[in-house]
């Protein structure tokens, strides 16, 4: 299937996206941006951030739609991963800091402990700085030192809608990932937010659906995208969604209670991550 003219990916380019790609490289830091093939990095590294991927490149399960690097095992962690990302961020002169991860079923605690260490670190580095930590499927006990070390926005991914979680790795599912958005709302993490990739076969009915069970587990920010695939390795599109499809599930999405909705082909869940969780602060 050919991809339609409104998906057109950036490649990165200028001094801008020079710059971040020297200081990650002097950090030795990994980015979402580059592990997963985000089709925003040209974007995102032109306007002076990235997405921090923290706990290795190598992720224990293997989701049929993501990029990333899959085996049983992970890289040892790096302890000092928080600071090197604070200097960083104090180089990009980041104002908020957006943290993913590698899935690290390996770990004792699923690496929880060295999450929470990292944004313990970022906001001890650089005072009044915002970060958003976007978690694997934690239990509630797990996501405990997560919400101490004071995150500002907690996201987690629901990817798809019901019918189609196969896509995800056996271990993950929809009422997993429900569960560890409701913990983080025991846990009084502020602001909570998911994400859809649309385009893998999923109706329009079972997409209201998702709005519906997300906004119940008190989901503020909804972010959809267009699923794009990485390499013939991943499942392939069933279909490209246009701009104003992306735009109709948006109105909906509002309609049902959303405080802040991303929708658009290229939107991925930290894409304008900064101006989402704002816009939500101004409501």
């Amino acid at each position: 299937m050919r991809k339609p003219d409104w998906i057109r990916v950036r490649i990165p380019s200028g001094e801008t996206s020079k710059k971040v790609h020297e200081i990650l490289i002097k950090r030795g830091l990994r980015t979402v941006c580059s592990e997963a093939q985000c089709p925003n990095k040209g974007e995102c590294w032109g306007r002076g951030t990235a997405t921090f991927m923290i706990m290795g490149d190598v992720c224990t399960r293997s989701c049929r739609f993501c990029a990333v690097r899959s085996a049983g095992e992970g890289k040892p962690l790096r302890n000092d991963e928080g600071e090197a990302i604070a200097q960083a961020a104090l180089e990009l002169e980041l104002q908020y800091v957006v943290l993913t991860s590698v899935d690290r079923d390996d770990l004792a605690d699923r690496g929880a402990g060295h999450f929470a260490a990292s944004i313990g670190a970022i906001k001890s580095g650089i005072p009044g700085i915002k970060v958003e930590a976007l978690v694997p499927d934690y239990t509630e006990e797990e996501l405990a030192p997560i919400a101490a070390a004071g995150p500002d926005v907690l996201a987690h991914n629901v990817e798809t809608v019901r019918s189609l979680q196969r896509i995800r790795d056996a271990r993950a599912g929809f009422d997993k990932s429900l569960e560890t958005l409701r913990a983080a709302k025991r846990l009084r993490i502020g602001l909570t937010k998911s994400s859809l990739l649309l385009g893998l076969g999923e109706k329009p009915e079972e997409v209201f659906d998702a709005m519906e069970e997300l906004r119940n587990a008190e989901v503020d920010i909804l972010v959809m995208g267009q699923y794009l695939r990485p390499s013939p390795r991943q499942v392939p599109v069933a279909e490209y969604l246009s701009p104003d499809r992306f735009a109709s599930y948006a109105e909906e999405a509002r309609k049902r209670g959303f405080k802040t909705v991303v929708s658009s082909p290229l939107a991925r869940t930290s894409f304008h991550a900064k101006e989402a969780a704002e816009a939500l602060r101004e409501d």
